[in-house]
This record gives structure tokens, C-alpha cells and sequence, in this order.
């Protein structure tokens, strides 16, 4: 059996190369023969008849570990089985769709509007939604652009004055407003699924009063075990997502009950290792030579 893992050409760090290097690794120990590719190499060259029948592709199947989706569509239309799809990483890279994928499937999330949509030569220039959506929701409240990692594009408003401030510095990015959920202030949990099993579990939390928990901003880790409702909720939004692999992060509620914060697709597993010692990249491996083996 061999594969392709599929990374993106400009994303060239240590941090994204040793994930690479594990997924490579994982696969060598599954006896899969895998060549890393990337996103500039596999240009998308759209013709009118189909390129590859499935004796002629140069892979058996690719493990897209980019989010760039159009090249993920382009390779399962020329036959390639891919994981995860381009829908299901189309959808978590948006966090809007994410949530809307998610909507009355029994998912409990915080309370989300969406920023309506505008266009990039004429900007927001009325601001009135906000006012009606500081009303349904109540201060504080959370912005959040909808294509961001690492915590990096979350903002926590107080008063209308700062909401109406930062969506003028986010400027026509797409964006959404969230409830604040103040029961779950500076700690999350991050669950790790690998086909349809949750097989890690860490505790975020942060200790400089930040209401954020990721690690790339300062917030501390350790391994948690998690609930079977956790779990359930965890892989209950993996199957609805279509997702082969995942990180899930959930907030705690009032209660403790879990809620929905974000799905990743393509989760980076370092830290989660670090602090648990599992190493994601064997799971995520040994599910797609299960699955490839079911064809």
C-alpha cells in the first residue's frame, strides 16, 4: 500500500516539519510506502475528461494534512480516496460552518450569530447589528474570526464601544459573536479521535488571566481523562462532520456538562503528546489502513 501525505509548500517551520515526519514514520511502522507532497507540486489542472482511473493513480490514497480543500476536491474527483475529505476540512476550517453543520444535531455550543457578509470595496458601513447582537447575547461576549488557529483571531469584548472597535480592526473578514461562557474561564479540554475513538485527552488552562486556554498563547496542559459524555459529544461531532481524525475542544458548562467550542481537522498533536504520550500520528495511520483495507 502507498500513499501521499499532502502538506502545504509554504507552511516550511519545525514545528509543522515534525508532525510531517511523524505521520511518515507512522505510516513506515503500518508497512504503507508514503511520499510527502505538497500543495504547489500537485498543481489542480482542470480538464474535461477524467486523468487518473483508479489503475493509473500514483497512490493508493492521500492523507491531506493541509486545509488548502480545493486541491482535496480536485484529487477525490480524479479518484483519490483522501482523509479527511475537503468537506469535512471545508467545514472545520470555517468555524461558521462549522457550527452550522452542527446546528440541530443535538450538539450543545455557545449561542453564535454570524456576521453578515460584505464585500471588500465597501467594508461594514452600518454597524447597527451589532446593537441587536449585543442584545441577544449580553456582555461580555467573544469575536471570533472564522478562519484563525491557536486561539490567535478570539477576542473578548465588555461593552458595545470595544465590539463595534474590533470588528472595524477585523476589518471584511468573515466573523462571528459568541455567547461568553464563563463557567469554562481560562480552561477547555482537548480530545484527540481517531476513527471512531477518543485517544487522548488533555486539561488547557491558563494562569495569566487570559480567557483562553491554547498552549501557543501561554495556557498550560495535563492529561485529563475524559467523561463518556465528553467522548460521546466528541465523536457524535466527528460523524457528523465526516471526519476520520479530529481534535475536539470542548468548555465546561454550568453543570460541567460539555459544549461544543471548535473542531479541527487537522489537529496539531505535538502538545497533546507531550502531555499524554500518545502519539496521534500511529492511530490516525493505523484507521486508514483499516478503511483502505475495507475497499
Amino acid at each position: 500500500m502507498n500513499g501521499w501525505l499532502v502538506v502545504n509548500e509554504y507552511l516550511n517551520s519545525s514545528k509543522f516539519n515534525e508532525i510531517h515526519q511523524w505521520l511518515l514514520e507512522a505510516a513506515r511502522k503500518q508497512g504503507i510506502t508514503m511520499q510527502l507532497r505538497t500543495n504547489a507540486q500537485l498543481l489542480v489542472d482542470i480538464i474535461s475528461e477524467k486523468t487518473a482511473e483508479p489503475g493509473k493513480r500514483q497512490a493508493d490514497f492521500v492523507l491531506f494534512w493541509d486545509k488548502d480543500v480545493r486541491l482535496a476536491a480536485y484529487l477525490e474527483q480524479l479518484g483519490y480516496p483522501v482523509f479527511n475529505s475537503s468537506r469535512a476540512i471545508g467545514i472545520c476550517d470555517d468555524k461558521s460552518l462549522t457550527h452550522l453543520t452542527l446546528m440541530n444535531k443535538g450538539i450543545r455550543m455557545p449561542r453564535t450569530i454570524l456576521a453578515p457578509m460584505t464585500f471588500t470595496n465597501i467594508g461594514y458601513t452600518n454597524l447597527s447589528f451589532l446593537e441587536e447582537t449585543a442584545e441577544r447575547l449580553a456582555f461580555p461576549l467573544v469575536v471570533k474570526e472564522c478562519f484563525g488557529s491557536f486561539g490567535q483571531q478570539v477576542y473578548l469584548v465588555n461593552n458595545i464601544e470595544e465590539l463595534k472597535e474590533k470588528v472595524k480592526q477585523i476589518g471584511i473578514k468573515p466573523m462571528l459573536f459568541q455567547e461568553y461562557i464563563t463557567s469554562s474561564f481560562g480552561r477547555d479540554i482537548r480530545l484527540q479521535v481517531a476513527g471512531s475513538q477518543v485517544i487522548a485527552g488533555m486539561y488547557r488552562y491558563s494562569e495569566n488571566g487570559d480567557f483562553r486556554a491554547n498552549l501557543t498563547i501561554g495556557g498550560k496542559m495535563k492529561k485529563y481523562s475524559p467523561t463518556k459524555e465528553q467522548c460521546a459529544i466528541a465523536l457524535r461531532c466527528c460523524e457528523i462532520l465526516g471526519l476520520d481524525f479530529a481534535g475536539v475542544d470542548l468548555l465546561f458548562g454550568n453543570d460541567g456538562e460539555p459544549i461544543v467550542c471548535e473542531v479541527n481537522s487537522n489537529a496539531h498533536f505535538k502538545n497533546i503528546y507531550d502531555c499524554t504520550g500518545v502519539n496521534a500520528a500511529d492511530s490516525i495511520m493505523e484507521h486508514i489502513k483499516k478503511q483502505m483495507q475495507l475497499r
